[in-house]
């Protein structure tokens, strides 16, 4: 089966936060501690050993490990030269833990950056010119699909669509293009669009998906999620944090257990109609298990779009 034509699709869940609980030595961080795409250089056990515990939980798609990989933010650790080698060995180690294993897929990440281009952080063609070595990048590499992803921006958001398409394009290549943007507490964007506005500025674009990860739980997704249900015509995804984030005893952790992280998503699914599912910040794989369980000879309500 293509990766299309699966009636729903089960991505994996945190990156970072449960990279954050491994035993990784210092060597393999290579003195850029906090940049977890240097570990596909110098960990790549690390990488493999997640991305396995993802699929084995029940993930039918890994993302690379490549959410901060491309030159203007590997630039920040002095790695803007390692683009095309840290992308390739991201989906290499991805194909690693998958060892063959039927109907499941390599999912390109591609994150918003740490210079946003409404803020004056960047130019907009210094951010196409980053985006569109990186979107090649994976492509070669053999990604199933891309995911830009965490989209705090809508001009941030375009560039990224635009340069992506124009390397699809230039490539020959058709693959499925996903996007999501995050949503904060107060409703918008960080920069200030509510979901109305992202409905009305991505519909132009030939989208896999339109969806929503980061910043909070399902139940502060749930209102951005209806109004997707009714509004946007192709497939949506939600990849929420395990709840919102808490300090506790001076440590950031996230509250919803595996169960109810599962029973709220599984909401998504039956009433509004999501039909690509998976877990952000602080989600383990246990999460990922409940929510494969729970949403297993499940099928996505049939939506229509005002």
């Amino acid at each position: 089966m293509a990766f299309s034509d699966h009636p729903i699709l089960i991505f994996d869940g945190a990156c970072g936060t449960n990279l954050q609980q491994m035993e990784i030595p210092d060597e393999a961080w290579a003195g850029c501690e906090g940049c977890n795409e240097v570990l596909n250089l110098h960990g790549p056990e690390f990488i493999v050993r997640l991305h396995s515990e993802m699929l084995a939980a029940g993930a039918m798609v890994v993302e690379t490990d490549t959410f901060g990989a491309s030159s203007v933010v590997l630039a920040e650790y002095g790695l803007q030269d390692k683009v095309k080698a840290i992308n390739r060995l991201a989906v290499e180690h991805a194909r690693t833990a998958i060892a063959g294993r039927p109907d499941r897929y390599v999912a390109g990440s591609v994150g918003p950056g740490t210079k946003l281009p409404s803020l004056g952080h960047i130019e907009v063609a210094e951010l196409a010119v980053s985006i569109r070595e990186q979107v090649e990048a994976l492509l070669e590499a053999g990604v199933d699909c891309l995911i830009i992803e965490t989209c705090q921006d809508l001009l941030q958001t375009k560039t990224a669509l635009v340069s992506a398409f124009e390397v699809l394009t230039v490539g020959k290549v058709e693959i499925p293009v996903l996007v999501s943007v995050t949503i904060e507490q107060q409703g918008t964007m960080l920069v200030g669009s509510d979901i109305g506005a992202v409905v009305a500025t991505l519909e132009p674009f030939e989208l896999f998906s339109l969806g929503l990860n980061c910043a909070t739980g399902p139940q502060d997704m749930a209102s951005h999620v209806r109004y997707l249900s009714r509004n946007w015509p192709a497939r949506i995804s939600c990849i929420p944090n395990q709840g919102l984030p808490e300090v506790v005893d001076g440590r950031t952790v996230y509250p919803l257990s595996p169960n109810a992280f599962a029973e709220q998503m599984h909401r998504f699914v039956t009433e509004e109609g999501v039909s690509i599912v998976g877990g952000c910040c602080g989600t383990s794989p246990d999460h990922i298990r409940a929510l494969a369980e729970k949403l297993a000879g499940v099928t996505p309500k049939k939506r229509e779009v005002c």
